[in-house]
C-alpha cells in the first residue's frame, strides 16, 4: 500500500485549568460547557503516560483518513518503519519522537519543570521534555512565565513556594499571538490564563509541579523539581525568527532549531500555494485558514485540511503542495536527522 498524508484525530484531556477555546476550530468538544478541555493531543505515540502529566495509560493518535483509518500511529510506525520516519531516530521504546498538542489555559497552569538532563540520567524512570509554545491566541494582559529571575537561589525559591510568592521570582513575558517560546528541559515555566498555544515537545510527560496557584487537590513535587530547575538564564536554542519570502504571497518564518525538532511558520495569502520537499517526516498544523494537500506525480491525490487539524506527512512522500483559498497560517514541524 502506498503511504499518503495522515490526518490525525485529536485525543482530549480534561484539566482543572482548561476551557473550551478549541471550539474556535469548529470542533465538537466532548462534554458540556463546564467540561474543561485543557489539552488536545494532536500527535502522540506512547505506550505509557505519566500520572504526573495527567496520563497513566497508552496513547496513540488514531488515523482519520484513507486505508489506514482508525489504526493507531504506533501501529503504522511499527508496520511501515522508515517509510514513515525516514532516518529520524525513534525513542528507545521504538516510538515516534514527537508529541504535539494544543493547550487551552483558561486559568494558569501550575508552575512546573521537566527533568533536567542530569536528573534524567540518574533516574531512569524520568524523561527529559523540551518543548516549544506557539501562541495561537491570547487575551489582553495574559502572561507566560519562562525561567527564574537572575540571582535566585534554590533556597530562596523554596521559601517562595512556602510563602506562595513564586510568581515574583519568575520571568514574566507578555503573551502575543504568533510568538514562539522554546523551553528546554530544566526550565521552570508556566502558561498563564487566557492563552491558547500549539505545543511541540519531546515525547515525555514527566512533570514536576512546584506551585499550583492555591489549588489544594493536586500533588506537588517540590524536592525533585528543585533538583531539576536550571537557575541560570534560559538556554535560547532557537532560531532568530528570520523571515524570508518564498514567493509572492507566501512568507516563511523560522522559529525553533534544536536537537529534537524544528518549527517554521508559513503564512499564505488566499489563492496561494507552497510546494515543498522533505526527507524526514513532517507535521503540519493548520493554525488559521484552511487548505488542501496534493502529492504524488500526476496522480491527482488531494486531501482537504480544515482549520485546526494536524497532518503527518510520511518521509517516503518526499514532496507535497499545500494550497489555500483563504489567508492561512501553518506550522511546519520537522525532525532533524539524529533527533532524540
Amino acid at each position: 500500500m502506498a503511504l499518503y498524508p495522515l490526518l490525525l484525530e485529536p485525543i482530549y484531556k480534561e484539566k482543572v485549568w482548561g476551557g473550551r477555546a478549541l471550539e474556535r476550530f469548529d470542533r465538537v468538544l466532548p462534554g458540556g460547557p463546564e467540561y474543561r478541555i485543557g489539552e488536545s493531543w494532536e500527535l502522540v505515540d506512547l505506550d505509557a503516560t505519566s500520572p504526573s502529566g495527567g496520563g497513566g495509560g497508552a496513547a496513540h493518535s488514531p488515523i482519520g483518513n484513507g486505508p489506514l483509518m482508525k489504526r493507531g500511529l504506533g501501529e503504522v510506525v511499527s508496520d511501515f518503519g522508515p517509510l514513515v520516519v525516514g532516518t529520524a531516530v525513534l525513542t528507545p521504546e521504538g516510538k515516534f519522537p514527537l508529541l504535539v498538542k494544543y493547550l487551552d489555559a483558561r486559568e494558569n497552569l501550575s508552575v512546573q519543570v521537566h527533568p533536567s538532563p542530569a536528573y534524567a540520567a540518574a533516574n531512569p524512570e524520568a524523561h527529559e521534555k523540551s518543548e516549544a509554545w506557539y501562541v495561537v491566541a491570547a487575551e489582553p494582559g495574559s502572561l507566560i512565565y519562562k525561567g527564574v529571575v537572575e540571582g535566585t537561589t534554590p533556597e530562596r525559591f523554596e521559601a517562595a513556594i512556602e510563602a506562595g510568592t513564586v510568581a515574583d521570582l519568575m520571568i514574566q513575558v507578555p503573551a502575543r499571538a504568533g510568538d514562539c517560546h522554546y523551553l528546554p528541559s530544566g526550565t521552570c515555566h508556566a502558561l498563564g490564563g487566557g492563552i491558547l498555544v500549539a505545543e511541540v515537545q519531546t515525547p515525555s510527560d514527566t512533570t514536576f509541579r512546584v506551585f499550583d496557584w492555591g489549588r489544594r487537590d493536586r500533588e506537588l513535587h517540590v524536592e525533585p523539581a528543585l533538583e531539576c530547575i536550571d537557575f541560570g538564564p534560559v538556554r535560547a536554542d532557537q532560531a532568530s525568527e528570520i523571515r524570508s519570502e518564498i514567493s509572492e504571497g507566501v512568507l516563511l518564518r523560522s522559529l525553533v532549531r534544536c536537537a529534537h525538532f524544528t518549527i517554521d511558520e508559513w503564512t499564505l495569502e488566499a489563492e496561494r500555494r507552497r510546494d515543498f520537499e522533505f526527507a524526514q517526516p513532517t507535521v503540519l498544523m493548520v493554525i488559521a485558514g484552511r487548505g488542501w494537500l496534493e502529492w504524488g506525480r500526476g496522480e491527482g491525490h488531494r486531501l482537504p485540511v480544515p482549520t485546526g487539524r494536524t497532518v503527518l506527512l510520511p518521509a517516503a512522500l518526499g514532496r507535497a503542495t499545500f494550497s489555500t483559498d483563504s489567508d492561512a497560517t501553518i506550522l511546519e514541524v520537522g525532525l532533524p536527522t539524529g533527533s532524540v
